[in-house]
């Protein structure tokens, strides 16, 4: 079992060598999209951001050695859907999976590394949806991966997914079982801890039809929720990116980059 905890000898990144990092691939599915909280701790550690939106021409790279690690963020689409851009996506999650390399993806990119690993990816069957703050339970295993979970996270989709085989269960929830697993170097997480103050904003005003599905919340509980959870929710994000990419040794990072 991999422990994100560090010991005594760890050392946080030093500004003189931050710049040496490798740069983390970021694969987004709007023009508008941003990395948000991600993409602010991850600038934090002292990486750069290689953005690329595959769904308006960008490539993905053949290897990940030039990267750090990849994170496939959300989007208002299907895994399932026949888009080329989304099989190109989900196939490429391949990368990562046989590099082992650090791959994180978040709601979309959760499911899309479901499907790349044979689970399946379906609406839920009472038709409910999770727009908002809902419960979340970490797992014996999720605890030892990444202690002090947030007791409930921002989410925002209509679609869950199964366990893939031979994946580990890091989370769990209610009207959708699977809230976070992880296979080896790769984790996938159906919430969106990536989402900043003023992504909510834009979120719940853009897409306020869906905050009339059923099992959705309305948009006033999105931000009285969040003054009561965001907190706990930013800093186990902190702790759980920083171990993430912990598994790349910094000589990794530093050498690939000169």
């Amino acid at each position: 079992m991999l422990n994100f905890r560090r010991g005594p000898q760890a050392a946080a990144v030093a500004p003189s060598t931050a710049g040496s990092l490798l740069p983390v691939l970021i694969v987004l599915h709007q023009e508008t999209s941003t990395p948000g909280r991600v993409g602010n701790v991850l600038r934090a550690l002292g990486h750069r951001l290689d953005i690329r939106r595959p769904r308006f021409g960008d490539c993905l790279p053949e290897t990940l050695d030039d990267h750090a690690g990849a994170v496939i963020f959300g989007g208002p689409m299907s895994a399932n859907d026949s888009d080329d851009f989304i099989r190109r996506e989900i196939d490429w999650i391949a990368v990562p999976l046989r590099e082992q390399r650090p791959f994180l993806g978040i709601c979309l990119g959760a499911q899309m590394l479901a499907m790349q690993l044979g689970a399946r990816v379906a609406p839920h069957p009472q038709g409910r949806s999770q727009i908002g703050y809902y419960p979340i339970r970490p797992t014996p295993a999720g605890l030892e991966i990444c202690p002090n979970w947030p007791d409930h996270v921002y989410h925002w989709h209509q679609e869950g997914f199964e366990l893939p085989a031979g994946a580990e269960l890091l989370a769990e929830g209610s009207d959708f079982p699977v809230e976070a697993f992880r296979l080896d170097h790769c984790f996938g997480f159906q919430f969106h801890p990536d989402v900043t103050y003023a992504m909510m904003h834009r979120w719940t005003t853009r897409g306020h039809a869906r905050l009339e599905l059923p099992g959705a919340r309305a948009r006033h509980h999105h931000f009285a929720d969040r003054a009561v959870h965001d907190m706990s929710e930013r800093a186990w994000l902190k702790q759980f990116l920083d171990g993430w990419l912990a598994r790349v040794p910094r000589s990794v990072m530093s050498e690939a980059a000169e």
